[in-house]
């Protein structure tokens, strides 16, 4: 089964702040993620989830960044293997209300804090191979979406 997740981001001035939002359950550091949504593509349903559960709008990056596997325990019990594609956002809007907003928490860390503080190893590594790099190709995104050369659109409320 395929998932998607969001990577809510920020340029600060030569570095890169990511948001992550807690598990509704467990209040888990995680990003925003969820199933695709039927009328979408994969990088807008990541940026419905990023809306949604943070409350965050922006263009989204076309291609993944990364992507990990895990097992999603369903209501009856069973695991039900997933792997989930990793698409940058840009915020550029922080929504005064959103639809899960009562239900989550949220906080901005830098890469290698986010990478130390999620709960998830496949994320935590996506983060860190990010970190590495100081955030590169998330500064690429910026300047690409700043001068309109992205095909990202900000995401409707």
């Amino acid at each position: 089964m395929q998932q998607v997740a969001a990577l809510p981001f920020v340029p600060t001035g030569n570095a890169i702040d990511v948001l992550l939002i807690t598990s509704r359950r467990r209040k888990r550091w995680i990003l925003p993620k969820g199933w695709p949504a039927k009328n979408l593509s994969l990088p807008d349903s990541a940026a419905k989830e990023a809306s949604e559960e943070a409350g965050v709008l922006g263009p989204i990056q076309t291609d993944a960044v990364g992507s990990y596997s895990y097992s999603k325990k369903t209501k009856p019990g069973y695991p039900v293997p997933c792997q989930v594609f990793i698409y940058p956002l840009l915020v550029m809007q922080h929504t005064l209300a959103w639809r899960e907003q009562s239900q989550r928490s949220l906080k901005w860390f830098s890469l290698s804090d986010a990478a130390s503080r999620v709960d998830d190893d496949g994320v935590s590594e996506v983060l860190g191979e990010l970190a590495a790099t100081d955030g590169a190709c998330l500064h690429a995104f910026v300047t690409q979406a700043m001068t309109g050369s992205t095909p990202g659109n900000p995401t409707p409320a």
